[in-house]
């Protein structure tokens, strides 16, 4: 894979300083789309479980990250159980924007401004690489689960349903 810098979004910056390899894949974004997720996995034509979506949730009346497949949910209970906490609700799209600093449809795991507790769902270590936004619509990211892990100091556990 190829690393990739030069301007970009706070992801690819946020990449590229922290000397991690990825590859940009971007397509043309259908604003119409029902999902935005398997919307990327056919325009790049990978297999939709290799592609994560980024949804925060509140834990406490903390924001917190849960990176799952874009064919699958995220189970609340069990993103709470890995943080250790007790329940978690989805989280405003309005204060995951601000929170972020990226759009809704278009929320990376990394590069946000500001750090929050991160899981990604452990079917991701499956495969030689991921796919996640790479801060905006109709631009994704590919990249080792590894590094993912390593770039959002997340966890991982089975948090996608």
């Amino acid at each position: 894979m190829a690393r990739r810098s030069g301007g970009g979004t706070p992801a690819t910056v946020a990449l590229a300083a922290a000397g991690i390899e990825f590859t940009l894949h971007p397509y043309e974004h259908d604003p119409r789309a029902a999902s935005y997720g398997l919307e990327a996995a056919g325009a790049l034509g990978v297999e939709p479980e290799r592609v994560l979506k980024t949804l925060m949730a509140s834990l406490g009346g903390t924001l917190v990250v849960g990176v799952v497949p874009v064919v699958g949910q995220l189970d609340l209970k069990a993103l709470a159980r890995a943080l250790g906490g007790g329940k978690a609700a989805m989280a405003d799209v309005a204060a995951a924007e601000r929170a972020t600093g990226y759009v809704a449809g278009g929320i990376s795991p990394v590069g946000q401004r500001r750090a929050h507790p991160t899981v990604v769902d452990e079917s991701a270590l499956a495969w030689p690489t991921v796919f996640v936004s790479g801060g905006r619509r109709g631009l994704d990211v590919e990249l080792s689960p590894a590094d993912l892990v390593a770039v959002t100091r997340a966890t991982t556990a089975p948090i996608g349903r």
